[in-house]
């Protein structure tokens, strides 16, 4: 017969510091994030002293009337009240005032830099009233790289509003619902012959000053610039001044913008000659093209072209070449004149296609030395850029 003994088994040994231990490295490992993310702030707070030093010797003087370093544990948030930028450097010299500005670096990648900017955006000479003042609901920038070694740039924009100052006076001159503009660089260096590609979007921009843009429109638009010097602020004339010297170029890979029932598509490539003057073409599709006519304002001018080029032609007869070209194109000018009538002229110059599954003319936007011509006919005049 078997037995069994009655003792309880020996109790086992308790290691108190096995269930201190996890709690023990999570203390330590908090301890050292901490004593990182204070390096990492006094860091910081370092660079943007050294850069505004480096800064001011050029003739940028960056300053807040407080600032302040936080965003504790994971993210170092740079916050300034009242920003101001004096840039004496230029000629003439422009200030630069707003209300507010937080920079955010998350700490694990410093790479990444992400401002946010309350307005009114002040822009004026030292000592006169505002030239310019922007306001928005929402300001936002990212850039990736280091501010001495920018790679992407990025600029968004909710309820812009854009007036421009004279003695006091300030005239709204642009608005926009919605408002992204975006650089890359693609060659080069920010300090050295950079290449930089530019993308921008536009959703219900005005510009009352501007009958073209006198209508919400929306539009993006690609392009990259090759020829700049280099990226250091300055007034973007003396920009354009450098890319004529340096035999720069614009090329244009698109830009649609559209209007109500009104679009148009464009590609081409652009120079700025050592005049200042806009020199190259872009190929331009248009649907609408009588709206178009008549926001321009080129009715007159284009149907006296039209009426030379055909030997007086009446609106019946090129509404018959117009049918014969296109069944139903001359229903559209039969007993009409002005933009219609011009639309048409203009489409029997073009070539027809289409935009969207709509009917279209693409003819060539030509700058010859500042002249503007549509087509063969000249439609304006730019100024000089600079």
């Amino acid at each position: 017969m078997t037995s069994y003994s009655s003792r309880p088994p020996p109790e086992r040994r308790r290691r108190p510091w096995l269930i201190a231990l996890p709690l023990a490295v999570v203390v330590l490992l908090a301890a050292l994030w901490t004593g990182f993310w204070f390096y990492a702030a006094n860091r910081a707070d370092l660079e943007i002293t050294q850069w505004r030093t480096r800064e001011a010797q050029n003739g940028r003087i960056f300053t807040c009337s407080r600032q302040d370093i936080g965003g504790y544990p994971f993210r170092l948030e740079v916050h300034c009240a009242d920003p101001n930028a004096q840039l004496r450097s230029w000629q003439p010299p422009v200030g630069l005032a707003a209300k507010d500005s937080l920079v955010t670096v998350q700490v694990y990648d410093p790479t990444l830099v992400i401002g946010e900017f309350t307005g009114p955006l002040t822009i004026a000479e030292p000592g006169r009233p505002a030239s310019m003042v922007a306001n928005w609901t929402l300001a936002q920038a990212s850039l990736r790289g280091r501010p001495s070694a920018p790679e992407r740039l990025s600029v968004v924009l909710d309820n812009g509003k854009f007036a421009q100052g004279d003695g006091g006076t300030l005239t709204n001159i642009a608005n926009a619902e919605h408002l992204e503009l975006h650089g890359r660089l693609t060659g080069g260096s920010a300090n050295n012959n950079p290449v930089v590609e530019l993308g921008l979007r536009l959703t219900n921009g005005t510009a009352p000053v501007l009958q073209v843009l006198s209508q919400p429109t929306d539009g993006v638009m690609s392009a990259t610039v090759y020829g700049l010097k280099d990226l250091a602020p300055k007034p973007w004339r003396e920009q354009l001044r450098e890319l004529a010297r340096g035999d720069g170029r614009i090329e244009i890979e698109q830009a649609k913008f559209t209007q109500g029932d009104m679009a148009a598509i464009g590609t081409g490539t652009l120079t700025v000659k050592p005049s200042g003057r806009l020199d190259g073409q872009i190929r331009l599709t248009v649907t609408g093209l009588e709206r178009l006519i008549a926001l321009l304002g080129l009715d007159q001018a284009v149907a006296q072209y039209v009426a030379q080029r055909t030997g007086g032609m009446t609106v019946d007869k090129l509404a018959s070449g117009l049918d014969r070209l296109m069944p139903g194109l001359g229903g559209a000018v039969r007993g009409q004149s002005g933009a219609n009538l011009a639309a048409a002229g203009i489409s029997m110059l073009g070539e027809q296609t289409q935009l969207d599954g709509r009917r279209a003319v693409a003819l060539p936007l030509r700058f010859a030395d500042g002249a503007v011509f549509l087509g063969p006919i000249a439609v304006g005049q730019v100024p000089p850029l600079f």
